[in-house]
């Protein structure tokens, strides 16, 4: 679809759900009535011009006053059959409900992920997660089952044995967090097990940036013995909403046949200047039972200047996919340093194991600490750390604390990892 025919159905999909939000959804109507705004709606632009923002903050404080779930609900509680809850990462967890009419819509989603993936009902696919209250891979899952894929449940399982049962299974595709993915790696060489014998062949990711970090992507990539990694991004709040760029790896394109998104300056809530990186707001067109209208999320991204993009797709794309968090991204000596920017640079070294960084904030000018944990086959460490203060300085005109630490120091993680800290 060109940007034409893409708004249009946007807009066809965004004036169905307003009068089922006015008439059931006590947080929403309140909204829409007090901006004027009804099934008539004009355009996308008015939507966007008289609507409010949102963010998770007013959806926490709603759940509090209206327990356990809040006023977000468009139709009576006997409809819903799924429960989710987010990860907390970044303050109080949101409860999250879905009528299965939700849950169909997010499995399609899921569906273009895996077609821009090349994934087909040919594929036994590794969910290398923990199957807890978090939306997570559960969309992925039951979008592969209704592919025809076999699907290989991974949770309860530590690293060792979640690596047996991908071999076992000639597991030929693998859902998990990058962070994940590079950690399976390392325990398959301390438990003397040879990747190249794995008939992995792609690497789906999501929970955390990384998928379409350069650096991180290659260190997958080299780990796994060429296998293709795809990034993806989503929120239990949102549910799926980007594929990756069948063309350019380092790309995600939001799904706009199911979300309205736009790129905001966060400081002021308007739109960002075109080709500036801001956050990302999204509004759903299939999630009527638990919506989000103009929902602030808090990622970072940069869109890309030119359309259509080099796959031939109008719809919005991302470059570098999520580029971190509003509450990740710091500003040290008046350089704004993003998560990933850091991690692209720490794995294009291929010789790191593990990394955390400090943010020293308690002295007149903050000041940027990294650990780094290198691999066992690194015979200087100290050369890694002289590598990495100059490949910082390059990309941030900064001095940057670079430690090596011994092997085994540094935590590892299942899910996103938490590398991030400030000292005050």
């Amino acid at each position: 679809m060109n940007r034409a025919e893409i708004e249009a159905l946007q807009l066809d999909r965004l004036r169905a759900m307003i009068p089922p939000l006015l008439a059931g959804n006590a947080f929403f109507a309140r909204r829409l009535r007090q901006a004027g705004i009804g099934e008539e709606l004009a355009s996308v632009g008015e939507f966007r011009q008289r609507l409010p923002l949102v963010d998770k903050r007013e959806l926490a404080d709603d759940q509090r006053r209206h327990p356990p779930y809040g006023s977000n609900l468009t139709y009576p509680r006997e409809r819903y059959t799924r429960f989710s809850q987010t990860s907390s990462t970044t303050g109080t967890p949101l409860y999250w409900l879905d009528t299965p009419e939700s849950w169909e819509w997010m499995l399609g989603n899921w569906r273009q992920v895996f077609a821009s993936a090349g994934v087909t009902a040919a594929d036994r696919i590794f969910f290398a997660f923990s199957f807890g209250p978090f939306l997570g891979f559960w969309t992925a899952f039951e979008a592969a089952l209704r592919l025809g894929c076999l699907c290989i449940p991974g949770g309860g399982m530590n690293s060792a044995v979640r690596l047996r049962g991908i071999l076992d299974q000639e597991a030929t595709v693998l859902c998990c967090t990058p962070t994940y993915a590079l950690r399976l790696a390392e325990v398959a060489a301390e438990e003397g097990i040879d990747l190249r014998a794995a008939r992995v062949a792609r690497i789906i990711v999501a929970g955390e940036p990384g998928g379409s970090v350069a650096g991180t992507r290659a260190a997958i990539e080299r780990r796994w013995n060429g296998a293709r990694v795809f990034d993806h991004h989503g929120m239990t709040e949102t549910g799926p909403v980007s594929y990756p760029c069948p063309r350019l790896p380092d790309v995600l394109h939001v799904i706009e046949s199911s979300f309205i998104p736009e790129v905001i300056d966060p400081a002021t809530g308007q739109p960002a200047p075109p080709g500036m990186p801001g956050e990302l707001v999204l509004t759903n067109l299939g999630r009527i039972g638990s919506p989000l209208l103009r929902y602030r999320t808090g990622d970072w991204v940069q869109p890309a200047a030119k359309a259509p993009c080099a796959c031939g797709s109008h719809e919005m794309a991302l470059q570098g996919g999520i580029l971190g968090r509003t509450d990740d991204m710091i500003v040290v000596r008046g350089v704004n340093i993003y998560s990933s920017a850091l991690d692209d640079i720490v794995h294009a070294s291929h010789e790191v194991a593990e990394y955390r960084v400090e943010v020293h904030a308690e002295q007149t000018l903050p000041e940027l600490r990294v650990q780094v944990e290198p691999l066992p086959s690194v015979a200087e460490p100290a050369r890694l750390a002289d590598h990495l203060r100059a490949a910082f300085r390059a990309a941030f005109s900064l001095r940057v604390i670079v430690e090596v630490v011994a092997p085994g120091t540094l935590p590892r993680f299942e899910m996103k990892a938490r590398r991030w800290s400030r000292i005050p």
